[in-house]
C-alpha cells in the first residue's frame, strides 16, 4: 500500500509536536499529537472498513470512543507534552 505521503505528514507532526513542547513548556503550555489509524465514523460507508481491519494488530477499525480515551488521557495528565499518542491500534508499531 502507498504510503510515502502518510510518512512524511506523519513525520512532520512529530517533529512540529516535539519542538513546540520545547518552546513552549516554560509558559505552562504543553503540546501533544494524537496519530490515528483507521477509525470508524459516521462520514464513511461501512463498506469503506471491508478490510482494514487487517492494517492493525489488534485486527478490527477503531471506534470514536478509543480516539475519545485518548484524548481525555492527554488533557488529564498534566506532565506529558511532546507526546504522539499513536491510537491505531499497534499499527504504528509494525505490522
Amino acid at each position: 500500500m502507498p504510503s510515502a505521503l502518510a510518512s512524511l505528514t506523519k513525520a512532520g507532526l512529530t517533529a512540529a509536536t516535539r519542538s513546540l513542547a520545547i518552546e513552549y513548556a516554560s509558559r505552562g503550555l504543553r503540546i501533544n499529537a494524537v496519530s490515528l489509524g483507521v477509525i470508524k465514523t459516521p462520514v464513511h460507508d461501512e463498506r469503506s472498513y471491508e478490510g482494514a481491519a487487517a492494517l492493525h494488530p489488534v485486527a478490527r477499525v477503531g471506534e470514536i470512543e478509543d480516539v475519545v480515551g485518548g484524548v481525555l488521557y492527554l488533557e488529564s495528565a498534566p506532565f506529558v507534552t511532546g507526546e504522539i499518542l499513536h491510537i491505531d491500534g499497534g499499527q504504528s508499531a509494525g505490522h
